[in-house]
């Protein structure tokens, strides 16, 4: 018998993207040269196939099987693009969501006005969403997930503890990586509110990244008082107002 991935949270059903159709699936690093030539920028940080294929490898040669949890604290909660068999609300102690990573690559902004993404860094908790992948599709979904997250340097892959109901589980997930010229922990809040007002990427704007985030955290009555706190000001700043406060948590 199928387990219903949405078992723990029925309501989560529609508020995520069906793997099968998620543009993650199909993204290649040819496929992103091609979007970076599109808007005039320069594929050279580009991590090369070879090296992000070497980086899963160690990863997966230091496991010792079985299923694999992935945990989310971004993009992931509403589109892991990975065929995943449970998914549950999850938290990882010792580690916060930061707004630290500056993308110049074209995904939520450019070189001249980069975009604001999360970076999972040191901190007092994050809470977020784990993804349970059956043994049978760690390899084909792992390679997936490293085109993703390892297009370019920012975010290292490590496994953490973290609590799924009432258990401790080592998570999949991928940190700040503070030697990558992409990660500003410094980051001012007046330049973050700068950032999430002006930038733009294929995959949309930085504003609405921050406020997807904040939608799922919202649906699932978790409190991030710093990222809601920036939402309002960036919102307030620029009149905009899309994410709305759910009043059920899962």
């Amino acid at each position: 018998m199928t387990i219903d991935a949405f078992a723990h949270h029925p309501g989560l059903r529609d508020q995520i993207v069906d793997p099968e159709t998620s543009f993650y699936r199909t993204l290649t690093t040819e496929v992103i040269r091609g979007l970076l030539a599109e808007n005039g920028i320069d594929p050279a940080p580009l991590i090369s196939d070879a090296a992000r294929e070497d980086c899963r490898k160690r990863y997966l040669d230091q496991r010792s099987g079985g299923d694999l949890w992935v945990f989310g604290y971004g993009s992931l909660m509403w589109d892991p693009g990975l065929i995943f068999a449970e998914v549950r609300r999850a938290r990882i102690d010792g580690y916060a969501r930061r707004m630290i990573l500056l993308d110049t690559l074209g995904a939520r902004g450019t070189e001249a006005s980069p975009g604001l993404m999360a970076a999972l860094d040191r901190g007092p908790v994050c809470e977020g969403l784990a993804f349970r992948i059956d043994t049978a599709r760690v390899e084909n979904e792992t390679r997936i997930l490293w085109q993703r997250e390892r297009v370019a340097e920012g975010y290292i892959p490590i496994d953490l503890m973290a609590r799924i109901g009432d258990t401790d589980v080592p998570v999949l997930t991928f940190v700040a990586d503070h030697n990558a010229e992409a990660i500003v922990s410094d980051v001012a809040r007046t330049e973050q509110l700068l950032l999430l007002a002006n930038s733009v990427g294929f995959l949309g704007s930085s504003l609405e990244y921050l406020q997807g985030i904040a939608a799922k955290l919202h649906l699932l009555g978790i409190e991030d008082a710093d990222l809601f706190s920036l939402l309002d000001e960036a919102e307030n700043a620029t009149g905009s107002s899309e994410h709305k406060p759910h009043q059920h948590p899962l």
